[in-house]
């Protein structure tokens, strides 16, 4: 998955982003307006990357990997490698694979209001409350899926 992943990458130009990033960064900006935010994230227009302003700010990016692929990956790769019946099997992936996305959409959003409101605690909250949330739900899907559907539960 990860060498299909990275053929995927490679198709994009060296200064574009994929896809899939782009469709994270919508989907936080719509759910920052919801809540009546002035958020804008957009392409960088030298940069593979978007850039995120917020109140007319520039506050951060979002790269490559803040699109949890990455994460998901890992998490199919554990579910597959102990798997169950089929059925359960894709069920439980598409589930994981689509709140993991969900999770991490708020993620971003959660982040870039704590930036803007907490900027001295980014390091914190970008690089251990937020990892240690996103890996935390995927290791409790884990545990669910190894105690309740798994082969090798019994």
């Amino acid at each position: 998955m990860t060498i299909l992943y990275k053929f995927y990458l490679n198709g994009y130009e060296v200064n574009d982003i994929d896809d899939i990033s782009l469709f994270v960064g919508q989907n936080a900006e719509s759910l920052l307006k919801i809540f009546d935010y002035n958020i804008i994230i957009q392409k960088s227009s030298q940069n593979p990357w978007l850039e995120i302003i917020f109140n007319n700010l520039f506050l951060a990016r979002i790269i490559e990997g803040c699109n949890a692929v990455s994460v998901m990956i890992l998490f199919v790769s554990f579910i597959a490698a102990f798997s169950g019946k089929l059925k359960n099997t894709l069920l439980f992936i598409v589930f994981g694979i689509v709140s993991i996305y969900i999770l991490n959409v708020f993620r971003i959003a959660l982040l870039v209001v704590l930036l803007y409101n907490f900027p001295e605690s980014n390091k914190l909250v970008h690089d251990i409350v937020f990892p240690l949330i996103i890996y935390g739900y995927v290791f409790l899907l884990w545990i669910f899926w190894i105690n309740r559907f798994s082969k090798y539960a019994k």
